[in-house]
């Protein structure tokens, strides 16, 4: 008996409820209760519900959420080789390093399809997933996404260019720049590396035969 009289239940053993069980308490029967008018988020408000899903209702947008600059295509690009080059090349064709080693071929960001795609469709692929490739939403950022989706689009017009669109007076270059070297592709399947390349036998050394 002195056992039990020195047992607390107040604060041990507070009673709860389970996520969004019936309540008697309030009128409405939720036990969950909304939030409270004016509250502020603590993390990510997520309120330019484009800006962080690249839709508008259900579509999907077709606009940058800011100005497409030099420093945000540099930025694109640095994340789009990180990124999407192992998957879709440098170039976009879809013949990046691990395609060359066996994983599913992408399609080309220069086919008719995905030239004529919308902004907010590579956004919400790269945020999502789509078939055979993983959401990048963890390892990249919404503000490096659209970075990527600008430099994907300046990608496209640059494989796809023609002299039409080059503004009056300026020229044209038929060549590198000087100091510029343009590498051939490099085939990992027909390559020939010390990884690659069985060892070679050992040749023993004299006096080191097995005695017969």
């Amino acid at each position: 008996m002195l056992t039990l009289a020195g047992c607390r239940s107040d604060m041990q053993n507070q009673p709860y409820y389970r996520p969004l069980t019936e309540s008697d308490f309030y009128a409405d029967k939720r036990s969950a209760r909304p939030l409270v008018a004016g509250t502020v988020s603590r993390e990510h408000l997520n309120a330019d519900t484009y800006f962080y899903t690249g839709k508008i209702g259900a579509n999907d947008g077709d606009y940058l959420p800011f100005p497409d600059t030099a420093a945000a295509l540099a930025r694109g690009q640095q994340r789009f080789n990180i990124y999407c080059s192992p998957c879709h090349g440098e170039a976009g064709d879809g013949n990046g390093m691990i395609v060359q080693r066996g994983y599913k071929h992408p399609p080309s960001y220069h086919i008719d399809r995905l030239r004529k795609a919308p902004l907010g469709y590579f956004f919400d692929v790269m945020t999502n997933g789509f078939g055979a490739m993983p959401d990048y939403a963890e390892q990249v950022p919404p503000n490096d996404r659209w970075a990527i989706v600008a430099y994907i689009r300046a990608l496209q017009l640059s494989q796809n260019a023609n002299p039409g669109d080059v503004p009056a007076g300026a020229q044209i270059a038929d060549a590198p720049p000087r100091g510029v070297t343009i590498m051939p592709r490099y085939d990992t399947q027909g390559a020939t590396t010390a990884a690659s390349t069985p060892p070679k036998p050992a040749v023993p050394v004299s006096g080191s035969e097995p005695k017969p």
